[in-house]
């Protein structure tokens, strides 16, 4: 199978071709552009968690280690003496680091149910709920990052097959199927388990139609097919630099970006502003 390295590699590469292709394409602005590839990036190692001395998985564990004990730590900051919290918090970091850690590995398969496309849209829901709930972001914004880390977790799948086939002996290794696959079949329990988690989380998830309805704009693909290509020289090396802004809007309006907005604003903090002289109860 393909190695850490490679993962982030080819992952860095993916999320970044999507990013760029995003800005471009104004679905979002470049203030959320960085979180949702950084998504992207981390899908394309997350298969490897089920490996048990694998940099992925001890980097999650511990992620998510120092993510509860600080909860806890906040959680419980007005009820304790400083001396109780730091008996709460180092606790609530070994439990989840080293017996959480451990439990997992009592029941994880390599290229499991892990190493399988409903663990990917497990992690993209996942992904959904951290950016809207706990970072505030817009729904759009949210399932995009959801959408760059499913992307960026099937990428790591395709990897570990391209890896399964010897090209030069031409044949396939006894490890091609088991990493690209929808469920895993050989562990029925692991799988029905998972697929529950995975309906609860896209229950609690926000909805995706502001992310759906965005990219299914017949403006976003209009303007998309006008932004692939260059109208003049490539990046001008040869001849005069061409202002990109100026020749998109001649008439030298502000060009913004981002279609789905970073954070979602509630209307009535929405001011609405008109022209001097006009009276809204005229019209």
């Amino acid at each position: 199978m393909a190695n850490y390295a490679t993962h982030i590699a080819v992952g860095t590469v993916v999320s970044g071709a999507l990013a760029t292709l995003t800005v471009g394409a104004d679905v979002i602005g470049p203030e959320s552009i960085m979180a949702v590839t950084l998504a992207g990036v981390a899908g394309s190692v997350l298969p490897d968690i089920d490996l048990r001395e694998g940099r992925a998985s001890t980097i999650l564990f511990s992620g998510i280690a120092v993510f509860t004990s600080f909860c806890v730590l906040f959680i419980n900051a007005e009820h304790f003496s400083i001396a109780e919290l730091w008996i709460l918090w180092l606790g609530s970091l070994v439990l989840v680091r080293y017996g959480l850690h451990a439990l997992f590995y009592r029941i994880a398969v390599h290229r499991g149910v892990w190493h399988s496309l409903l663990a990917g849209l497990l992690w993209a829901g996942l992904t959904a709920i951290l950016f809207h709930d706990l970072l505030g972001r817009h729904a759009g914004v949210a399932w995009l990052g959801g959408g760059f880390m499913f992307i960026g977790y099937l990428t790591h799948l395709i990897l570990d097959e391209i890896y399964s086939v010897d090209f030069l002996g031409n044949r396939l290794k006894a490890s091609f199927g088991s990493a690209l696959k929808v469920i895993d079949t050989r562990y029925p329990g692991h799988t029905l388990a998972m697929a529950m988690v995975t309906v609860l989380v896209l229950y609690l998830a926000p909805s995706p139609k502001p992310l759906v309805d965005a990219v299914s704009s017949p403006a976003l693909w209009s303007g998309l097919n006008e932004r692939l290509l260059p109208n003049g020289k490539w990046i001008g090396v040869i001849g005069a630099p061409v202002d990109v802004a100026t020749a998109r809007n001649p008439r030298g309006n502000a060009i913004t970006t981002g279609s789905i907005p970073a954070h979602q604003v509630p209307s009535e903090d929405i001011e609405t502003k008109l022209p001097a002289g006009e009276n809204p109860a005229a019209n």
